[in-house]
């Protein structure tokens, strides 16, 4: 069995594991790489495989680090089978057409700027037109059920809890008369978080993949999040400014939603208006109330919507958007995206990050060399849409909104096989998150390594 890492190593972003048993060819995840443009020009490099020779996609969740290829394997020739829970099916579906239409606006503006040099036109990633048609190659696979997909490989998807849909897989390969099973963690959520269930103990591996983007820090107390959200608002507000929330659009969004609601109804909230200026996640969260049947016992019993209340307004159009900045009211402004590469939230910036009144709430990670990561460690100012811009509305953050388990959290689940796995791969973290999990991990007697980015292995069974 071959094994060659493709993304997510030592780097946080680009989720992409190629194997191959006997003639098979499969992919667990196909992501884009996000953050930098170092990072981000590794979407342009060719494929560290052959597209039209992948016979399956594994596909963990939606979250476009972990999918966002997906359109550019199929224009290079794959025709094989993408096999992910149905939920990732509806996700992926508007998750990619974003992503296309984001290609296409970015291609346009640079093709401007490159035109005035008298350089060539560049072709964006990939179109809309292109995430449609891969979008056919889609297949379901429900929680908990094993798929034999070939004589030699099964899948079982399991609860990862990080977002709606999400996934561990786990592989099973029969070569020489022998199985071998691969664990891939996915992304791990947080235990207790509202909407979703808590991440599925696996026991059995030989080998394991576990994610590491939270594996050198600790989450506050998650039950205590409500309460610095609400402090971080009524600030905001008795200082008549607005509070800018830079969201991504899946999960995290629907967990701003669900603790508003909660605060709504115990009658904390100011009386002002909390815009979702997302169209797509707008999006996201009508495929949430779809999906109810993956919500928690809380989600399910304690709220009639969980996701909906009196003063919150879907702010649909460009033009809605532009004249909340027109707006003195004080007011809360959830918007992608949730790193500030790109999205409405950066006209939000534009316009009133340099105003004191204002204050903008950080409630994700934010990758190294984004927008958002600048702004966080203190940046007095930004050069953002061809301008800079100075930086004086107050910087917060709540960690515990994230949908990524911390360290404590990754070892509880690690802790969860009956039998250490022969080795486990530190993946899907920035180098010194990585480092630091897997000296956390040797400390709880496991084998660790630590992978390069294409680096090769064969891997014994």
């Amino acid at each position: 069995m071959k094994l060659r890492f493709c993304g997510a190593a030592r780097i946080v972003t680009g989720s992409c594991y190629w194997i191959q048993v006997n003639q098979t060819q499969v992919l667990v995840d196909c992501g884009m790489f996000q953050g930098s443009k170092k990072i981000t020009k590794l979407n342009y490099e060719p494929f560290l495989f052959d597209a039209q020779q992948i016979d399956y996609v594994f596909l963990t969740h939606a979250h476009i680090d972990h999918s966002g290829l997906i359109p550019k394997l199929k224009s290079m020739g794959f025709n094989g089978k993408v096999i992910t829970t149905p939920a990732t099916i509806d996700l992926c579906e508007i998750m990619l057409e974003d992503s296309g239409s984001i290609q296409e606006s970015e291609t346009e503006r640079e093709n401007r700027r490159r035109k005035r040099l008298g350089l060539p036109a560049r072709r964006p990633l990939y179109t809309v037109k292109a995430a449609k048609r891969a979008m056919k190659n889609f297949f379901e696979a429900d929680y908990d059920e094993l798929y034999p997909v070939t004589k030699e490989i099964s899948v079982r998807y399991r609860d990862a809890g990080h977002i709606i849909g999400s996934a561990i897989i786990e592989l099973f390969i029969k070569e020489n008369g022998q199985e071998t099973k691969l664990v891939f963690s996915g992304d791990l959520g947080q235990w207790n978080v509202p909407i979703i269930q808590n991440p599925t103990f696996i026991e059995e591996a030989d080998y394991l993949f576990i994610e590491s983007t939270y594996g050198d820090r600790l989450h506050k107390d998650i039950t205590k999040r409500d309460e610095l959200l609400l402090k971080v608002i009524v600030e905001t507000y008795q200082k008549g400014g607005k509070l800018f929330i830079p969201s991504f659009a899946i999960e995290r969004t629907q967990e701003l939603l669900y603790s508003l609601n909660k605060l709504k109804l115990e009658g904390k909230l100011p009386h002002e208006k909390i815009y979702l200026d997302s169209p797509l996640a707008i999006k996201a969260t009508e495929i949430f109330k779809k999906h109810r049947e993956l919500y928690d016992y809380e989600a399910l019993t304690r709220y009639e919507d969980p996701l909906s209340f009196s003063n919150l307004v879907y702010v649909h159009s460009a033009r809605e958007s532009a004249a909340l900045n027109e707006s003195k009211e004080p007011c809360v402004i959830i918007a992608g995206s949730g790193m500030c590469t790109g999205g409405r939230i950066r006209h939000h910036f534009k316009h009133g990050l340099w105003n004191p009144q204002n204050t903008v709430l950080f409630v994700g990670y934010q990758a190294e060399g984004t927008l958002g990561r600048y702004i966080l460690e203190g940046a007095k100012k930004v050069k953002m849409m061809g301008m800079e811009i100075v930086v004086k509305a107050d910087i917060e953050k709540i960690n515990s909104f994230s949908a990524h388990a911390d360290y404590r959290e990754l070892l509880k689940w690690a802790g969860g096989f009956k039998q250490k796995p022969r080795m486990v791969f530190v993946v899907h973290g920035e180098e010194t998150s990585a480092s630091a999990f897997q000296e956390k991990l040797r400390a709880e007697g496991f084998n660790t390594y630590l992978p390069v980015l294409g680096e090769s292995l064969e891997l014994p069974q």
